[in-house]
Order: C-alpha cells, then sequence, then structure tokens
C-alpha cells in the first residue's frame, strides 16, 4: 500500500473511532423494527432518576428501564412538552415532576408563605421557583395560579419589584422575530406573552414570562400599564 492509501486506512479508522466515541455518549435506542435504519423510538438506558421517576408515574420500582416503563416515561414527556421524547429518566424529566407537584400542592392558596406583597392592591406575583403565576387583590387571589415558563439559564427573569409600564396586544421581536400576543413588558424586554408552546418546554424563555394563550388573554384583561409585579426565587436548573 502507498503512502496516500496509508493516509487513507489512518482517516478511516478515526473516522470508526470517532464515530463509535459519539454513540457511547448518549443513551443506548432501541430501534424501531421492521426494515432498514428508522428513527430511534425508545431508550433502553436506565436514567439517573429512574426510581424516583417510576414512582412518580407508579410503576414498579426496581431502578430498572423497562419497556413499559419507557413508554410511561414517553407518554408523560409528550404530554408536557419535555424534550428529547425518548423515555430517559434524566434531570429535565425528574424536575418537571417536582415541579407539577409543587404546582398542585400550591392549590388555590399560592401565597401561602406571603413572600409576594399583599400591601400593593392589584399585583402579578411570578414565583420562578415552581414555575407559577397569579394575580391577587391585597391579599385576594384574582386570577391563577396557572403554570409560567420563565427564563434559561443564562437568559434567567430577573427578579424583583417592577411595573408594567407597555403594552402590546400583536407585539413581535424586534430580536428574535416571533410573536409574542399579548404582551405586557415590566423589566425592560422582559414581558408576560402568550407562547405556542407547553409551559415545561426546555430549556425555558430568554427572560420573558411564557403563558398559555388564554391565561395570557386573562392577564392582558386584569392588568393595566401602572400595575405592580413581583418576581422571586428561583427557576430549577439555573
Amino acid at each position: 500500500m502507498g503512502v496516500a492509501g496509508n493516509i487513507r486506512g489512518v482517516r478511516l479508522r478515526r473516522g470508526l473511532a470517532l464515530s463509535v466515541a459519539g454513540l457511547t455518549a448518549v443513551p443506548a435506542l432501541v430501534l424501531a423494527t421492521g426494515g432498514s435504519a428508522q428513527a430511534a423510538s425508545c431508550t433502553a438506558s436506565t436514567g439517573p432518576y429512574q426510581k424516583q421517576v417510576e414512582k412518580y408515574l407508579k410503576r414498579p420500582v426496581d431502578g430498572r428501564q423497562s419497556a413499559a416503563d419507557c413508554k410511561a416515561i414517553r407518554s408523560f414527556q409528550s404530554t408536557y412538552g419535555v424534550t428529547p421524547t425518548i423515555g430517559y429518566a434524566g434531570t429535565v424529566t425528574w424536575r418537571t415532576m417536582k415541579t407539577l407537584t409543587a404546582q398542585k400542592a400550591a392549590g388555590k392558596n399560592p401565597n401561602k408563605d406571603k413572600k409576594c406583597p399583599t400591601n400593593k392592591g392589584r399585583i402579578a406575583c411570578v414565583d420562578l421557583t415552581r414555575q407559577l403565576s397569579w394575580i391577587q387583590d391585597g391579599s385576594k387571589l384574582k386570577f391563577g395560579p396557572v403554570p409560567v415558563r420563565t427564563g434559561r439559564n443564562g437568559y434567567e427573569t430577573r427578579t424583583g419589584s417592577k411595573k408594567i409600564y407597555w403594552r402590546h396586544i400583536n407585539h413581535v421581536s424586534s430580536i428574535y422575530h416571533v410573536s409574542m400576543p399579548y404582551s405586557q413588558f415590566f423589566d425592560g424586554g422582559q414581558a408576560f406573552h402568550a407562547v405556542g408552546v407547553k409551559m415545561w418546554n426546555p430549556p425555558g424563555s430568554h427572560g420573558c414570562v411564557n403563558m398559555r394563550t388564554a391565561d395570557a388573554k386573562s392577564y392582558w384583561n386584569l392588568l393595566r400599564n401602572g400595575d405592580d409585579v413581583h418576581v422571586y426565587g428561583r427557576k430549577p436548573g439555573t
């Protein structure tokens, strides 16, 4: 074999090694059966939160991934917009489950710990830790609580006391060029507004408080320029 042949052989072996290394960096996948290469449908890997996820989903808690476990996890991920939807019991899936548990526990008394001021009249409260928002008048709950989707790591929704200063019902972002219906800005470019993704879809917004369309519309009808907004807590994963 000549020099050129040797070089090609080295490149081929190097490329094969890199391909194998890349495969080991992701959970093992069970491919859809019947035929040639098809899209991966379910992971065979046991996730770091396997037992916790199994318990949450009322599956047998044995800490081992099974086809039935994967199907149940994938169903949960699909319902709540958790990606990738491959049935892996990873950090994002378990974090979503804990957030849902906290949101459910809030019930109709989200300000039980009095972390959102009750001496300002009409105010929109945003709890980053539980990914919840609501509107109260003094200590009286007026709307919510509803799930929200706040800033991702590096684009966190800023905490503190603020006021709504600009409202634009059909706003389009000049930075990201996306529609932001029912926008109500309260801190720089950060606003309440509707989005077309689920509230638990990772990794989060670029700082805005994303809402389901019906909730964003209710906020639009209940709030006005000058109304108070209070943001507190810390979003899991940021």
